[in-house]
């Protein structure tokens, strides 16, 4: 890397380069997250000038408009921001432990676990939210212990974890189409509003747990990157260069497993965005590493942007955001698919 592109930071006696193109474009993005972030502050049934805005946050604001900012719509902005850098870190992670662009949550099994978690306390024990966001996490946690340990074989290669995910994914999705037959109608219509990941009617007690989430696990994540950046070479690479591979692996894995299973039982199975994500963080900054800081603030402006896109595209009906991101996701999909097959041929 040029020297124009980098820049040698020092705190102390300590010193890291530091990629200029990435800092800046990062911090660009960061700001136009915050601009819709605000934008959906302001706007909606309930058009609200950004200067009230501005004072219900910082406490002066009338009782109505702090009822409009603060309990209906911050909430849904905090949950969608946060959801989003979970999703997009989980992402990352294991896109670069399994050293493929599909090896993302969404795609290797995980969110089909926290949806099994989830429709079995819906649809067999008729749980509340509170009792249905457990279950998605202790499906997903499940789940990707049993990934784990059907992937070892002296160590859990990335090639194996994602063909033994997709393999537990198909099962699960049998599973729970089987749940969704034998329901009633009523619990029926739930279970299928929950699987489409929806922000809709979120509070503070789904934003509280995601943010406690992201508060423990992303700095470990940051602390853990250097070692993912070298599992990337490969385990003979990595451990020549001194990294304890499997237990690097593991702390790594087990880190984005919490984060997807926090973000998919705060929202529900949001597709797509953990899986494009860290590639367009790639992209836009230009780096080959793990790029966990530009992969959450990707994941954030994704979220925040398609749930403010699905609230205009049919005003009033609160089309679930999962539903834009599936869309934009599959064409996504398509294009990396092409993408990677004329990189190989």
């Amino acid at each position: 890397m040029s020297s124009t592109a980098s820049r040698t930071l020092r705190i102390g006696r300590a010193s890291t380069r530091v990629d200029v193109r990435a800092v800046v474009l990062v911090t660009a993005l960061l700001l136009l997250t915050l601009g819709i972030a605000t934008l959906s502050l302001t706007s909606g049934d309930f058009p609200v000038p950004v200067a009230d805005v501005i004072r219900s946050l910082t406490g002066r604001g009338d009782t109505g408009t702090d009822f409009i900012v603060l309990t209906l719509r911050l909430p849904r902005v905090l949950c969608a921001l946060l959801v989003g850098a979970a999703l997009g870190v989980s992402g990352a992670i294991f896109q670069s432990l399994t050293r493929n662009p599909l090896g993302s949550p969404d795609f290797i099994g995980l969110t089909m676990g926290a949806t099994t978690g989830a429709l079995v306390v819906i649809l067999l024990r008729a749980g509340d939210s509170g009792e249905v966001a457990v279950g998605a996490l202790v499906g997903c946690t499940l789940t990707a212990l049993a990934m784990y340990l059907l992937a070892y074989r002296r160590g859990a290669q990335g090639f194996r974890l994602i063909l033994i995910g997709v393999g537990i994914g198909a099962m699960l999705d049998a599973f729970n189409s089987f749940l969704i037959t034998r329901a009633r109608l009523d619990e029926a219509v739930a279970a299928q509003r929950w699987q489409v990941g929806s922000l809709n009617g979120r509070g503070w007690e789904d934003v509280r747990p995601v943010g406690a989430a992201l508060l423990v696990l992303l700095p470990i994540a940051l602390v853990y990157a250097r070692r993912l950046t070298m599992l990337t070479l490969g385990d003979e690479a990595a451990t020549a260069l001194g990294v304890p591979v499997e237990r690097s692996r593991f702390a790594l894995f087990a880190v984005s497993v919490g984060l997807a299973a926090v973000a998919t039982a705060a929202a529900g199975p949001i597709s797509f965005v953990a899986l494009a994500a860290p590639q367009l963080a790639r992209r836009l900054t230009g780096t080959a590493g793990s790029g966990l800081l530009a992969a959450a603030v990707t994941g954030g402006f994704l979220l925040i942007a398609g749930d403010w896109a699905a609230q205009r595209v049919m005003p009033g009906n609160n089309l679930p955001v999962g539903v834009a991101t599936g869309a934009v996701g599959g064409v996504y999909l398509c294009w990396l698919l092409v993408h990677e097959w004329r990189r190989k041929a």
